[in-house]
């Protein structure tokens, strides 16, 4: 019988979540789903200089807004916790002290200058830089001189002769040398572990089974396995390996601020839905197949595995997540627009809320559904509505000064006073009759100075839905002081 898939997701937040964080958990997360496995969701954050509780929550509530639950971790607890790296401290210094009295690890107290000058002398000689174990077999009255120097001491793991050789499942058998795998540090001269200890002590007594995650960290690889070995762990229980693609910018170049990568509560605040994002950061490093592209998240979890995920680095590209979002944005049924819509613009404080503007931003939602691409875009097509006279744009100013477009504006204003019934089939009527056909006016001539003096702008949702929600009182009136 296999034993039950057991992922994880170890970020450490210095920061908001960025894309390549949040990729890697979507691949975690939908692994475990589609094995029927458990997703555990763990906390790095020994550095509290850096990972602070602000950042920590941000995490926490960027995961549960992207729908990425997890069945164990902060707020959901378990039987492996706790789950913050933090709380685990007495854990590791356990750990560490069965290292040093099995002879698995060393007091290195090496000072920081002696460390540097090595380093130099390996680079003028051309040697791969690395610690060189003077330390290795320090005798107790050494250590208690170095002591009585006032030295401080930090705890390194002994790397053997040879190699360590692993398989992972994206890229196939690999090798490291242990001449390139120099003795490393535990724990730091303060007592506080490094990642190296941390990570790996928490994969063994969380019974992590499988370990999905960035291919910056391949290289920490056989560090992690060194501590698996003096922990106990035969080679069979080993966790499996899957080390991700880089995600790239559209230049190339591993993926920053400069070339497409931002926060994931950036793309929140700008009107990103949550499945859009996972959607896209699906499809960065892995395939469905059939050339799909626009999936659900049930479609994630029923088609993902592991073995098609590429090893070529991926390229994140903004419109692509532009085009996919709108489609996702069409997609929703009027009810949901609805709800999200007025959520998004609740949280993001961008207009009153009360019934009365949830109504208003209602009644627009059905005309622009087809035309937006993010959420964000919302408040400032609904703005026309929300005020008793509009302020033309600047750049529409000199347009709306000119003799043919109060021409225009006159006609259109004899036309639309005398309707009866107000609504887009009359007004289309009149002022397509009168401004097209008899004046011979092409429609983008005809219809932008309307569509400014009653919306403000040359950018609205159409025109005639909205000089409906507008009403016949307010779009006189507008066009008339227009002219």
């Amino acid at each position: 019988m296999s034993k039950e898939v057991r992922v994880r997701f170890a970020p450490s937040p210095t920061g908001d979540l960025h894309v390549g964080n949040i990729r890697t958990a979507l691949f975690d997360w939908a692994y475990a789903r589609h094995t029927g496995g458990k997703f555990i969701f763990r906390i790095e954050d020994t550095d509290r200089e850096r990972v602070t509780d602000q950042y920590i929550q941000g995490a926490i509530d960027t995961m549960k807004w992207l729908g990425l639950d997890w069945d164990e971790g902060p707020e959901v607890g378990g039987p492996h916790g706790p789950y913050l790296q933090s709380q685990r401290l007495d854990i590791y210094a356990k750990w560490a002290q069965t290292f040093l009295d099995q002879k698995d690890a060393y007091y290195c107290f090496c000072t920081p200058e002696e460390l540097e000058a090595l380093r130099e002398e390996q680079k003028k000689a051309n040697q791969a830089p690395g610690y060189n174990g003077k330390c290795r077999n320090l005798t107790l009255e050494q250590q208690t001189e170095f002591k009585n120097q006032g030295r401080s001491a930090v705890i390194r793991m002994r790397m053997p002769e040879g190699e360590t050789k692993f398989v992972d499942v994206i890229r196939g058998e690999v090798s490291f040398d242990h001449k390139f795998v120099p003795d490393f540090v535990l724990v730091r001269a303060d007592g506080s572990p490094l990642y190296t200890l941390a990570v790996a002590v928490d994969d063994v007594l969380m019974k992590v089974t499988h370990v999905l995650r960035g291919e910056d960290l391949l290289s920490s690889t056989p560090r992690q396995i060194r501590v698996y070995q003096a922990m106990g762990v035969q080679e069979e229980d080993y966790p499996v390996f899957a080390h991700l693609p880089f995600v790239m910018g559209k230049d190339n170049a591993k993926l920053s601020k400069r070339n497409g990568e931002v926060s994931v509560s950036w793309y929140r605040a700008q009107g990103y839905l949550p499945e859009s994002i996972c959607n896209y950061l699906a499809l960065l490093g892995w395939s469905p197949g059939d050339d799909k592209e626009n999936i659900s998240m049930q479609e994630l979890v029923n088609l993902f595995t592991v073995d098609r995920v590429h090893a070529s680095p991926a390229r994140f590209d903004p419109k692509k997540l532009d085009a996919l979002n709108a489609d996702k944005i069409r997609a929703l049924s009027s009810e949901e627009f609805l709800e999200r819509s007025w959520n998004y613009i609740v949280e993001q404080n961008l207009i009153e809320n009360n019934q009365g503007n949830k109504e208003i931003i209602a009644s627009l939602l059905p005309i622009i559904q087809e035309r937006i691409v993010t959420l964000n875009e919302i408040p400032a097509m609904a703005n026309f509505l929300f005020v008793e006279q509009v302020e033309i744009e600047e750049e529409s100013k000199e347009m709306m000064s000119k003799v043919e477009t109060k021409e225009i504006l006159q006609a259109a204003l004899n036309q639309i006073k005398p309707l009866n019934t107000w609504d887009k089939e009359n007004l289309e009527n009149v002022l397509r009759g009168e401004l097209i056909e008899n004046r011979g006016l092409k429609p983008r001539i005809a219809f932008a100075p309307i569509r400014i003096a009653v919306t403000g702008s040359h950018i609205s949702p159409p025109l005639f839905e909205s000089m409906v929600l507008l009403g016949k009182d307010r779009c006189i009136s507008r066009i008339s002081k227009s002219l």
